[in-house]
């Protein structure tokens, strides 16, 4: 369809606003409202565009991400990846914050390393390879 320009926001559901407001932060999100609407949603927002949608309706009881902490293939959305321009730096960073490193790669000159949010949603920091001509 080629009215799709690029994607608006990321919808996730989370338990505890400030917990997750928080984590983000330390990622360079910034805060923009919220809680509104009827679900509530509070939003926020990076530098580089990306926006996430927290959707405050979770469980509090959930201790597990149901499409990646059991050993079934669920479907669905498993992780957001988030491009980066420098993947040591990144990765540095994110240790400098204390977050658990849960995964690293390295695949075809691409390189990446995924965490997890206050519950337990995957995020991959992503640095492409070169592209292949022809």
């Amino acid at each position: 369809m080629k009215e799709i320009t690029r994607i608006n926001h990321l919808g996730l559901r989370v338990k505890q606003l400030d917990i997750s407001r928080a984590f983000y932060e330390k990622l360079g999100f910034e805060f923009i409202t919220g809680p509104v609407g009827p679900e509530p949603v509070a939003i926020m927002e990076h530098p580089s565009g990306v926006n996430i949608n927290f959707i405050l309706n979770a469980d509090s009881d959930c201790a597990k991400n149901i499409l990646m902490d059991t050993s079934a293939k669920n479907t669905g959305f498993t992780h957001v990846a988030l491009e980066v321009t420098n993947y040591e730096s990144a990765l540095n960073e994110v240790k400098k914050l204390g977050i658990a490193i849960t995964g690293e790669v390295e695949f075809e000159g691409a390189k990446f390393f995924f965490i997890r949010d206050p519950d337990r949603n995957v995020i991959e920091f992503h640095q492409p390879g070169a592209r292949k001509s022809g």
